[in-house]
């Protein structure tokens, strides 16, 4: 299937099921861009802070470089994260009458013949090229496939004619969890005198050589504990909190084992409820029903027939709550570190775990006994899915018992960044940053290679503007960066770093559609999903980040501003969940090219938008930040509260008022800063004012933290967009403190103390956008 309509996410308020990834409210995993503007005081300060595997820092304003440039670029690549970032639309697209657009007059010093001379330059076939060199090879994080990767990295950002100014690797020890090769982990159903009447695949259906490859790992739930666990199998649907007390309430779930699909919260959260119900051992598989569309054999209707996962497919993955080095929170996992013990670590799953392929999953779920499940929790299976506990009397595994076996070892590993950097010269302090992480469960062509391909085909075209035109010079520092998740910690260290967030509107209206030279990716992303907006009218829907992906640190822990781009697949189309082969052994070379992007037009276009806002962010002199966005949407999310809790929280004294009042306070500063940067005239007259102003956009984000919000989640500072477990689109600490009070019977001085937090967030972040007394 070919990709579909162009598709950016922003930060948002991430359900528990989002916290591994969005698959809920998402359009993409983000293979696409990252992006972030950071300010440092030194250059060596960020080397903590990527938990992805390749990035480029672009520094404000070079000078005397080839391109013209107010920060830097840089790449930087490691082995285990993604990167992403997220943005609110408004600031070149969208004309309005009244107000110029914000900054409109001080940006002029954009040069529109460098963006299109470099969207030109993008070629596909070399994408292409990229792509299927990446994905040759499986390459899970420390392995020597991803070692081979880390030096095509450096050779290529090294390169005389078309390399960087410089790259270099950063080396990490890291705690990472492998399956034991000897020893495969199993799920298995044993008959009461011990006779194994089921086993299931250690490996999957081989349709090309791919599946060959000696170095395909074999489906297994990183960081799930070692063990094995015996007991009646019960079907949990997707194993949420509610449906494990729907379970309970007719089941006693002690000693069970459960079988869940994929979807519907994070892989970690599966066994974490469960165990708070006393099932014993988690068995996890894909649905056709929510990634096939109902598709199921392999003769003539999924791959390598089309893009749909074949019965054997597996999806493996990491089951676990919190990002970066699990035994180093909030520290670089460097050899001087404190490395706390391995039973102190938190969100982890306490039971064995193991995913399976829907062929397997097929022969247990459509054997249970018992109640008949509700007609949510049916699946594409082509039976009736029963509760359980165990199979019926037809069934050849009656009486019988489920076995899961997991012999997964958990090591310290050195793991590296990759780190290309093109200087700047205006302002070298400021940084705009781009990455992709490196490392994939097997080939991973897709997720994440997908992403470095066109990483690397924009830092070509980059790197040899810089040393072809030396006339013309590079405001910003650019990093590019494939890191892993220890990388954001050196960030910490100086207390000035500072970021906001992009508007995409003149990057998507000047960027075509693949076979469409008549229409923009704006306007075809606008046809496909939209929403109308109180400022502008009618515009592009921006999906959520999540929790669960390279991005997090950065932004819901240091508040840096954060984009994802990608290409999407048309959801008016299919009911999948995500691409079907993602995180299995047929996410390939071969796969991508035949039912992802044939002629890797789409792969170009993502190249070409990603460019034009790093060109565009490197080269404003004021960044084009609209924040009159940022308070339109925090407008939203009080709506949303009132409408929603309003009636219950004055049964109970609570008002919203003071939270109103903060909320009409930050619109009207943002509207002063917006008015005020509009009027701005010849800024190369007051260098110094410039200065304030975009240190102004860029604190606002950053001032959405509060250290002391969230004690009981690791890293979640941010009172706007933090995770959280409430379904409720509103602020993260209210919404979850107003279900466990009304729901939970908790106590409502959590409400009233989250509403204090938020009131008094917003009222200082307001006073950042004030004029300078």
């Amino acid at each position: 299937m070919e990709l579909g309509y162009a598709s950016m996410k922003r930060g948002r308020g991430v359900t528990s099921e989002e916290r591994r990834w969005p698959y809920k409210n998402s359009r993409t995993r983000g293979h696409g861009l990252r992006l972030k503007w950071v300010k440092s005081k030194y250059m060596s300060d960020l080397k903590h802070a990527f938990p992805c595997d390749e990035c480029i820092i672009l520094q404000r304003n070079s000078v005397d470089r080839g391109l013209r440039m107010k920060s830097w670029l840089v790449a930087l690549i490691s082995g285990i994260a993604a990167l992403v970032t997220g943005l609110l639309i408004g600031h070149f697209a969208i004309p309005k009458d009244g107000i110029t657009e914000q900054g409109q007059g001080s940006t002029q010093d954009i040069d529109e013949s460098l963006i299109q001379r470099f969207m030109g330059e993008v070629d596909n076939k070399r994408i292409e090229d990229n792509l299927r060199e990446l994905s040759k090879k499986p390459h899970m994080a420390t392995t020597k496939g991803d070692i081979d990767l880390v030096n095509l990295m450096l050779d290529r950002w090294q390169n005389k004619e078309t390399g960087l100014d410089e790259a270099k690797k950063v080396t990490y020890d890291v705690l990472l969890d492998f399956p034991d090769k000897n020893n495969p982990n199993r799920v298995t159903v044993v008959a009461p005198n011990g006779t194994v009447l089921f086993k299931s695949r250690i490996k999957e259906v081989n349709y090309t050589k791919d599946q060959l490859d000696p170095d395909v790992v074999q489906p297994f739930a990183a960081f799930t504990p070692a063990g094995e666990c015996k007991g009646r199998l019960v079907y949990a649907n997707y194993g949420t909190m509610d449906d494990y007390q729907h379970l309970n309430k007719t089941i006693d779930l002690n000693n069970t084992i459960a079988i869940v699909r994929y979807g519907g919260t994070g892989r970690g959260d599966k066994g974490i409820n469960g165990a708070r119900f006393g099932v014993s051992g988690v068995i996890v598989y894909t649905d056709p029903a929510d990634i096939n569309d109902g598709k199921l054999s392999d003769k003539n209707e999924t791959y390598p027939h089309s893009w749909y996962l074949p019965p054997s497919g597996v999806e493996r993955g990491s089951y676990k709550s919190n990002f970066g080095d699990q035994l180093t929170p909030y520290y670089p996992a460097k050899g001087y570190t404190f490395r706390q013990a391995v039973s102190n670590i938190t969100g982890l799953s306490p039971i064995p775990a193991q995913p399976i392929g829907f062929e397997d999953a097929h022969q247990l779920i459509c054997g249970l006994t018992g109640d008949e499940a509700p007609e949510a929790w049916q699946g594409g299976l082509g039976c009736t899915y029963r509760l359980g506990p165990g199979f019926h009397n037809e069934s050849s595994f009656a009486d019988s018992d489920v076995t899961v076996s997991v012999h997964n070892k958990m090591e310290i590993k050195p793991s590296d960044n990759v780190i290309g950097i093109i200087r700047g010269s205006v302002e070298p302090d400021r940084y705009v940053i781009y990455g992709n992480h490196r490392d994939s469960w097997v080939h991973g062509a897709i997720d994440p290679s997908s992403g470095t391909a066109v990483m690397l085909e924009i830092s070509r075209v980059l790197g040899k503007m810089v040393k072809e035109d030396q006339d013309t010079v590079m405001t910003n520092t650019l990093f590019l960066i494939t890191p892993c998740s220890p990388w954001f910690h050196k960030i910490l260290q100086p207390a000035n770093y500072q970021s906001d967030k992009y508007s995409p509107g003149a990057i998507t209206t000047s960027v075509t559609v693949p076979g469409h030279q008549d229409l923009s990716v704006y306007e075809n992303w606008k046809k496909h999903s939209n929403r109308t907006s109180p400022l502008h009218g009618v515009i592009p829907n921006m999906g959520s980040l999540g929790a669960g992906s390279d991005y997090a640190p950065f932004f819901h822990y240091l508040g840096i501003s954060s984009m994802d781009i990608s290409y999407t697949y048309d959801k008016t189309k299919t009911k999948a969940r995500i691409y079907p082969a993602y995180h299995t052994a047929y996410d390939t070379f071969d796969y991508a090219s035949r039912f992802i992007d044939p002629g890797f037009t789409s792969h170009q276009t993502v190249g070409r938008t990603a460019g034009n806002v790093l060109l565009r962010l490197a080269d404003s002199a004021i960044l084009p930040f609209n924040i009159r966005d940022y308070s339109e949407a925090i407008e939203q999310l009080y709506q949303a509260a009132k409408e929603l809790f309003n009636t219950e929280l004055s049964n109970h004294n609570i008002s919203l008022a003071p939270l109103h009042s903060a909320v009409t306070k930050l619109k009207e500063a943002a509207d002063g800063l917006h008015l005020r940067i509009s009027e701005m005239q010849d800024l190369s007259t007051s260098p110094l004012k410039q200065r304030m102003i975009n240190d102004q956009l860029m604190l606002l984000e950053r001032s959405f933290l509060d250290p002391m919000a969230f004690p009981d989640k690791l890293y979640y500072r941010h009172i706007i967009y933090a995770s959280q477990d409430s379904a409720v689109e509103t602020f993260p600490g209210l919404a979850d403190a107003y279900q466990h009070a009304t729901v939970e019977g908790g106590s409502w001085d959590d409400v009233r103390k989250h509403l204090t937090i938020i009131t008094h967030t917003l009222e200082s972040a307001a006073s950042t956008l004030e004029a300078v007394i």
